[in-house]
């Protein structure tokens, strides 16, 4: 007769110990799902803000920030004579990583002038205007013109960029003359680059 109770009391304790962890799963599913949202909420709600520059270099009304990189790498200069027989350092191309703010490699920055991220899309460009350095001891920051896209990603609707916050890339003080003709060198920068496209809801990008 003791049988029924003891299955009973069993039974009893078998409930007791799934409800809890039922509860405590349930719990955790939704501590998660939480945490997603939040991180999801915040990542909807932070705005790159466009950098301080003097006027020359400003974007055109109608664009918001689209991506920040910051490139890290080397400008290369190579030794050219010019039509008037003079000797000098002369820009080649640009040879740099791309690192978003947690400072992950996002992309590339090449000849051309080229930017290409890892997303496949890419934008080639032609500066449109510049103003000197801070202090005038590094390469100067400019306003770019994006004329060629390629793939799809951030950057297909990217129209402009700016280079900022610009530090070393100047041509070396190596000797350049008739016996280093095509001569290779390069010289460490880093920069600041912010990407623009037509902000929503305006005109441009109608």
């Amino acid at each position: 007769m003791l049988a029924p109770k003891r299955s009973l009391l069993h039974a009893a304790i078998i409930l007791m110990v799934i409800i809890p962890a039922s509860q405590i799963l349930a719990s955790q599913s939704a501590s998660a799902q939480a945490k997603s949202q939040s991180d999801a909420q915040k990542q909807v709600a932070y705005k790159e803000e466009p950098p301080d520059v003097p006027d020359t270099i400003a974007v055109p009304a109608g664009q918001e920030v689209v991506l920040y990189a910051h490139g890290t790498g080397s400008q290369i200069y190579t030794c050219q004579s010019s039509a008037d027989g003079k000797f000098a350092w002369t820009l080649k191309a640009p040879d740099a990583e791309l690192h978003d703010r947690k400072d992950k490699v996002i992309g590339s920055h090449f000849a051309g002038p080229t930017w290409k991220l890892k997303d496949g899309s890419e934008v080639t460009g032609k500066a449109a205007a510049h103003v000197d350095s801070l202090g005038g001891e590094s390469i100067p920051w400019l306003l770019v013109n994006v004329v060629e896209h390629a793939g799809k990603g951030l950057l297909t609707n990217v129209t402009t960029i700016q280079r900022v916050r610009t530090h070393g890339g100047m041509p070396p003080d190596d000797v350049c003359d008739a016996a280093h003709v095509n001569t290779e060198s390069k010289s460490s920068y880093s920069a600041d680059y912010y990407f623009y496209a037509p902000a929503k809801g305006s005109d441009q990008a109608k």
